[in-house]
This record gives C-alpha cells, structure tokens and sequence, in this order.
C-alpha cells in the first residue's frame, strides 16, 4: 500500500473508497457490489478515460484509492496506444509510457497500487529481474537483469536461440497483457522453425490479436510478426515443460491479497498459452493439490512461492501470479506478476486464507477494513519470511 507521502489516514476514520476503472466494466462494477456488500459507501469511480484527457486526478486525504486495468474500452485504449482498431497489437511501448504516466498524476489518496512497482509489473523484463535477484524460481530469460542482450527484431532472436541453447523460447513483448504478441517459437534439430500464436498476420503484414491460436511454419512469417513487434520492446523466456492434468498442458493463476495466496484456478490447454480467452479452460484445483503431495511436494510451499513473488511489491495489496509447474509437478516457477490478475469471478477463497467464501474483490475490500492504521505499509507478511527487492 503506498499513499501520497507514505502516511496512513487517520486512526478510527471511517473508510472511503475511490476506483480509478472504466465505469461500466465488469472490473469497476464487481469491485463496487464487493464494497458495497461490506457495507460500505459505493467508491466514488473516477474514469481512465478522464484521467488521461486531464493528465491526472485528484484524491481526499482521506480516500483509500484502488486503480483498476484500463483495458476493454475502445476510446481510452486510442488514448493510450493512438491505434485506430483494439484488435491491432502494436503500440503497446507507448500504452505503457502514457499508463505509467497518467498513474504518476494521480494525486493524494492512500493508494492500494504503487507508480513505481506498476512501472516494473508492467515491464516483463524489469520484473523477470526483480523476481529473479530475489530468489524467486523464473525461466532463464537473456532479456533481464544486467546482462540483458537487446532484441531489435528476429535475426537476434535466433543469435539467443543459438548461443544460449534455447530451441523453445516464449517471445512476449515487453508490456503485452492476456497473451498480445505472444509467440511460442521452437527450432527442430535439422533447423525448421515454428511458432504458435494468436497473432495473426494480414497480407499486408499487419497484426492483430484473435482469438484463434494458430501456428506458423514459414520462417519469414514468424520474422515478419517479430519485426513488427520489436520497436515495442521484446522479453525472451526459456519455454518450460509443463505439467499436464488430463492430457493438457496446466499452469496456475495465483491471486496474492494483503500477503496471503487467497484464491487459485488451474488453467489448461492444448496449446502453449493457456489464457482463458484463447480457449483455455479451467482445471481440477483439488487433482493439482494431490498430484503435488504424491510427488513429496506440499501445497503451503506452492502457495509461499506465490506470496515470496508478490512479496517483491510490498506497496501494491494485490497481484496474481502465474505460476508454472514443471513436468512431474515437483518444481514450480514464476512466470510472470499481473498487477490486475484479480478477475476471476466467482471464484471463492482457498481453505486458510482468511477469504473463504469471498471473492477476489470482497478479500481485498476485507484486507482494507482490516489495516492498521499506524502501519504505512502492512500487507506482505507470508508463510516464509518477506523478500523485497527494489525496482
């Protein structure tokens, strides 16, 4: 939690809530009903769409502020990347440059999301850095930390492939969310390249997200999406083996709340993405807790995994973690920390976390009512110790 010169509100004061959110979103909307069920006042909603026309916004010393994904509206998505159509990928480099700014002229309040940790969530490389210099189990990338190669279009992502022995490798863009621009690329032994996707390249070469996975077996088709997308910022990942629950390859989405791993949902797929909206479906959460014990492994060190990742943002209440588990169900790893990873509706709390019965929503509402108020920053204490490292 981090508010305007770091000071809580006042001991006893009454709660009052403001969203920063497109107001007619499923996002703004689910969080309100969750305020509301509290008992509390609706938030007072203040638009993206106004914040970036403004160039900020202002807040009561008194008002607890949450922002919330500006994503899935047509006119603050043109403010953001100057794309005529939301269905094109590029322009994510200055969606990021004008977001980052637009939350820097965000103004008093005690905020549940700090600017400076959502610089480094909302850069792939920053934060695969981050987790990395913490100890947190990630996939070897080249494009973090200090040694970070740069990528400036496909000819360097085949020098990676070839000097760091890396035949499967994700290439993401740097500040993509829900799988934009995502390429699945693998090399065979005699050298043929394939990438699955969900880009889709026109005749023209331009690209758009879809919601159809394809794959591309022609080299200068995947040069082609690659070289389109590099000005925006480009982050290699090793491409991990997964574990697989009936047949499909599963990962898991980790909501972290106040410190605490609260909900969970497996995610599966027949393709390498596993995002919902690709066709992905969830999975057995109760299969996953025993195929981890059968393989000597515990559940509570699976979810402190997720709490030690999110630990590294100590001023932001929530994230979800996308966590990835190795073939065998053994080893997990990191993929990556959404700073709006909350959207998981319906879903209630895991066993032990104090959000039973609540929603993503309802426990972050419950964790603000629950603040001390002489703490500045309260939240991050988990089953292992906190770890921070500085962005």
């Amino acid at each position: 939690m981090s508010r305007s010169g770091n000071e809580p509100g006042p001991a006893g004061a009454p709660v009052r809530l403001a969203v920063v959110g497109n107001p007619e979103n499923r996002r703004t909307t689910l969080f309100t009903d969750a305020v509301r069920a509290a008992g509390l006042p609706a938030p007072r909603v203040v638009p993206w769409e106004r914040v970036l026309r403004d160039g900020g916004a202002g807040f009561a010393a008194d008002e607890t502020v949450r922002l919330d994904s500006p994503g899935e509206h047509p006119g603050v998505d043109r403010l953001l990347r100057d794309v005529p159509d939301p269905t094109r990928v590029e322009g994510s480099a200055r969606w990021y440059a004008r977001f980052t700014e637009a939350v820097r002229g965000l103004r008093g309040g005690v905020r549940l999301d700090d600017p400076g940790e959502l610089a480094v969530l909302f850069d792939k490389r920053r934060c695969h850095a981050v987790l990395d210099a913490a100890d947190i189990p990630v996939p070897r990338s080249p494009t973090s930390g200090p040694d970070a190669v740069p990528v400036t279009g496909w000819d360097d992502v085949r020098t990676v492939m070839r000097e760091h022995r890396m035949p499967r490798l994700f290439v993401k863009l740097a500040h993509g969310s829900s799988a934009s621009g995502v390429l699945a690329v693998e090399a065979s032994g005699s050298g043929r390249i394939r990438a699955t996707t969900s880009v889709e390249l026109t005749p023209d070469k331009s690209l758009f997200n879809s919601l159809k996975v394809r794959r591309y077996e022609r080299e200068r088709d995947i040069a082609a999406i690659v070289d389109a997308l590099a000005p925006d910022g480009l982050h290699l990942e090793h491409w991990l083996p997964k574990a697989s629950q009936r047949g499909r390859a599963a990962d898991l989405r980790v909501v972290v709340v106040a410190g605490r791993a609260t909900h969970a949902v497996v995610r599966t797929s027949t393709a390498p993405m596993t995002n919902l909206h690709l066709g992905g479906a969830r999975g057995d959460l109760d299969a996953v807790r025993d195929a981890v014990g059968a393989a000597g492994g515990s559940w509570a060190d699976v979810l402190a995994v997720c709490e030690r990742a999110a630990a590294c943002f100590p001023r932001t209440l929530c994230v979800g973690v996308d966590l990835l588990p190795a073939v065998g169900w053994r080893r997990f790893a990191v993929g990556e920390v959404n700073a709006f990873g909350d959207l998981l509706p319906r879903l209630t709390g895991l066993p032990g976390s104090g959000a039973e019965g609540l929603d993503t929503y309802a426990a972050q509402v419950a964790a603000v009512l629950r603040r001390a108020p002489d703490r500045p920053h309260p939240y991050h204490q988990h089953r292992t110790g906190t770890t921070h490292v500085s962005a």
